[in-house]
């Protein structure tokens, strides 16, 4: 299992700007897709209080369920960056 899980969902513009900023950075990480239902987002839901994505795990830095796009690329930036 990877230090980093990202849960997304397929065409979320929110998703893709986290996805290029790991891959930007060279990280690997584990991938959730989440269903396109919200009612059905139990998983990401247990991990983060909330139904939206992206969410971050970042168990070097005990992250366990980080909401927001942009709190999600300023932390891979802040301890993850040159």
């Amino acid at each position: 299992m990877s230090d980093l899980i990202l849960y997304e969902l397929s065409g979320c513009p929110y998703c893709a700007k986290v996805i290029n900023k790991l891959d930007e950075l060279g990280l690997e990480y584990e991938s959730r897709e989440v269903p396109r239902s919200h009612s059905e987002r139990t998983e990401v839901e247990e991990v983060s209080g909330q139904t939206g994505v992206p969410v971050l795990i970042d168990n070097n830095h005990d992250i366990d369920g980080m909401p927001e796009s942009d709190d999600i690329v300023a932390h891979l930036e802040a301890n993850y960056g040159s």
